[in-house]
């Protein structure tokens, strides 16, 4: 093997180690956590998507009434 393969190997296989260190900090969520995160993430978009639904509704009849106030 070439000098500059071994390096690439060694710098590959240190990353790998670090990777494992890191993940070895990590603290979980636990399922309760995720689930209420979840829940909280689906009420967001819901409600998110109410308001867009009201003013694209908003927006549609205020063109509809320009529309019929100029034909």
């Amino acid at each position: 093997m070439a000098k500059s393969e071994k390096k690439f190997f060694t710098r590959v296989s240190d990353w790998f180690r670090g990777m494992k260190s890191e993940l070895k900090k990590v603290v979980w969520p636990t399922a309760r956590q995720t689930t209420n995160n979840t829940l909280v993430v689906l009420a967001v978009c819901a409600a998110s998507a109410v308001v867009l639904g009201g003013f694209d509704w908003l927006a549609n009849k205020l063109v509809e009434v320009l529309i019929n106030l100029f034909a």
